[in-house]
């Protein structure tokens, strides 16, 4: 019934900057909260940045580069990325808590979309 679907990733230059959306897409009331997580072959998925209840927290690593928001007319997340780094290639991954029009709580993640930062 309810589905995260990602979309925005792509080549990018270093320093360049890239909007990435998670949209939850069905029988969808509310996207309550959500989060943004990357990861590149043979290293364990990282957290990057979270959105809750109006309130953000942002790794470290993005932390002053990176935001996170939400469009609640359009059960939206983005995260926009600035001043990208080639350390930052890796495939990026949304994940939602959704409250669903029948008042279910659903809790997903997206397909994931890649991220390259390279001249």
């Amino acid at each position: 019934q309810v589905q995260l679907v990602e979309s925005g990733g792509g080549l990018v230059r270093p320093g360049g900057s890239l909007r990435l959306s998670c949209a939850a897409i069905g029988s969808v009331f509310n996207v309550y909260a959500a989060n943004w997580h990357r990861q590149t072959p043979g290293k364990q998925r990282e957290w990057v940045a979270e959105f809750s209840s109006g309130n953000t927290r942002y790794a470290d690593s993005v932390r002053g580069r990176f935001t996170i928001s939400r469009d609640h007319t359009k059960n939206t997340i983005y995260l926009q990325m600035n001043d990208l780094k080639p350390e930052d290639t890796a495939v990026y991954y949304c994940n939602a808590n959704v409250t669903t029009r029948q008042w279910d709580d659903y809790v997903g993640w997206g397909q994931g979309t890649q991220v390259t930062v390279s001249s």
